[in-house]
């Protein structure tokens, strides 16, 4: 599968990496913030931050999907905002990254920052069909813990 990155800002490829695979087993590449100036997200707040590109994904059959990086994440409580970020196969614009900072401190971006991961994968759009019932099973409608701790 071949993906199409369209470089948005002329620093892309020089000064602030284009998106790649960080080692051979990697399963997403990490998205680096495209500013120009250091962009701070107070504790508690969110920040939308620019990546610099565009992609093309080549049909309806797969779909790109911005995950927060552990490191951030963990050490600093700063993850996307929307948990995981869902790009559309017929999106052409900027990929853009809302980040919420759920830690203690202030949080700083720089230029040419790793601020998420970027993944392809495969999409099954299911055929809808409303029914009255459906198949039983062991779980039922067990919710939230109804399978253990």
């Amino acid at each position: 599968m071949e993906l199409k990155v369209k470089a948005l800002s002329p620093r892309i490829g020089t000064d602030i990496p284009a998106p790649f695979y960080a080692s051979e087993g990697a399963a997403a590449m990490d998205l680096h913030a495209c500013v120009d100036q250091a962009v701070v997200i107070p504790a508690g707040q969110r920040r939308v931050i620019p990546t610099g590109i565009a992609i093309a994904l080549p049909s309806a059959d797969y779909v790109a999907l911005v995950f927060a990086r552990s490191g951030l994440g963990i050490k600093h409580g700063v993850a996307p905002a929307n948990c995981v970020g869902v790009i559309d196969s017929d999106y052409r614009g900027e990929i853009m990254v809302g980040l919420q900072n759920s830690g203690d401190t202030d949080y700083t971006i720089q230029p040419a920052d790793r601020i998420a991961q970027l993944m392809i994968t495969p999409v099954v759009q299911a055929k809808i069909r409303l029914v009255d019932e459906l198949d039983d099973t062991a779980r039922g409608a067990g919710g939230f813990g109804s399978t253990g701790k």
